[in-house]
Parts: structure tokens; sequence; C-alpha cells
């Protein structure tokens, strides 16, 4: 059975941060990972060499596929800031995002420029309930 391509790796959170070019986005990172710290109660994991996750999901597919991913996590990324907080399924979220701010999403993503386009209370609220109530992946 196939492995999954992002792994959890031994590689340094902070120095992944700290290699984001854009001063802003790094400095967003930082407060995306102590929100994240705060909330999970769980030390951050590099997942491949640019996912930082929090908590362990073992989950398994009815087709007898398994696998390990984390509960929520996030990624600075070039464009926007790819926040991964339920799984696959963000439209549990429906009316926090209608409130959020500016946004996009994607297949199980959450997508930002910057903290400063959304309201991050909302944004606690939407990762609490996702380490708590986790979803399988695709």
């Amino acid at each position: 059975m196939a492995e999954n391509k992002t792994q959890k790796t031994k590689l340094s959170v902070e120095d992944f941060i700290n290699s984001v070019d854009h001063e802003g986005k790094r400095k967003d990172a930082f407060e995306i990972l102590d929100m994240m710290k705060t909330i999970t109660s769980e030390e951050p994991r590099m997942w491949g060499s640019s996912i930082i996750g929090f908590g362990d999901l073992r989950y398994k597919y009815a087709s007898g596929r398994e696998g390990d991913w984390f509960k929520v996590g996030f990624s600075p990324r070039k464009a926007k800031i790819s926040m991964y907080i339920s799984g696959c399924d963000v439209a549990m979220h429906e009316e926090q995002l209608a409130k959020l701010g500016k946004h996009t999403t994607g297949k199980g993503c959450l997508y930002i420029n910057k903290l400063a386009d959304v309201d991050k209370e909302i944004l606690k609220e939407m990762i609490d309930e996702g380490f708590k109530n986790p979803n399988i992946p695709h």
C-alpha cells in the first residue's frame, strides 16, 4: 500500500519559518505558530519540507488504506498562507467562514494572504474546533 508523500520529519519548525523570504508572512507564521501551540497544547512538527502540523491523527479509509496526518497545521507559502484546520472539510466552518474576512478555500484548505485580513478570534475558534474534531484527509 502506498505511503503518503508528506511525512512527519525532524526538520526545525523555527528554521523553516525563518527561511520565509517575505517579512510580513514570516511574522504572521510565528504568530500562527504561537496561536496553534496555545490552542492545541502540542509541539509543532514539520510534515515534509513546508507544512507545520500539530497533533497526530491516524486514519483508515473504507478501502483499507491507512495513514498518518496532523490534526491542524499551516504552511506560509509564497502566494498565500495555507491553513489546514479541518482535515478535508473546511465547509464544516460555513458560519465562521462567512464572518472570517478575506480568504479563499480549496480542497481541505483555508487560504489567507495575511492575518490582518481576517478576524483572529474566529480563526482561533476554527483551529480549536478542527483540532478537537479532526476529519480524515483525502
